[in-house]
């Protein structure tokens, strides 16, 4: 029940499960994401072209980039930076959503860029280890989906870092 429940909470259902009379888990939003500040020195458009250049080594596909505060901009309103980078491994996704579709929820995996309020960027994503530890597979798509994982890591790493 624990591992459905918190497929349903991540995949945005909450309010589906609360109305079933379901009590949800006491999990705190932090502890669903992994976030890096970046370092002293390194600008969010140096970060961008790090994690970009760290996918292609992990041969991590960027699927899209969503610039959410331009689209505020656009709209009359004031906006800090907020980016949206997906990344995916095509084949990887297919194995897990093929041995379980609600991993399709997961797909494809995010980056988000933010500027906080005191101009300092910062690396957020969801934290996959809960998904991964939550998930029955076999041990040959447990260590694809660990081995995305970690590309995803590295290439928050590489972007906090402003690593070339």
């Amino acid at each position: 029940m624990k591992k459905v429940m918190f497929l349903l909470l991540t995949a945005g259902l909450m309010v589906t499960v609360a109305a079933q009379g379901a009590q949800l888990p006491d999990i705190k939003l932090e502890q669903t994401v992994v976030k890096m500040p970046l370092q002293e020195g390194i600008s969010m458009n140096e970060a961008v072209d790090s994690m970009k250049l760290r996918a292609n080594m992990h041969n991590m596909n960027l699927v899209a980039e969503l610039p959410l505060s331009k689209q505020v901009e656009a709209m009359g309103k004031k906006a800090r930076r907020m980016e949206i980078f997906q990344f995916c491994d095509p084949l990887t996704a297919q194995r897990m959503v093929e041995a379980n579709i609600n991993f399709a929820a997961y797909l494809p995996c995010r980056i988000a860029l933010v500027e906080d309020a005191k101009g300092r960027g910062w690396l957020v994503m969801m934290n996959l280890d809960m998904m991964l530890n939550g998930a029955t597979l076999t041990d040959e798509l447990k260590a694809e989906a660990t081995r995305v994982r970690d590309a995803l890591m590295d290439i928050m790493q590489a972007g906090a870092e402003g690593a070339l």
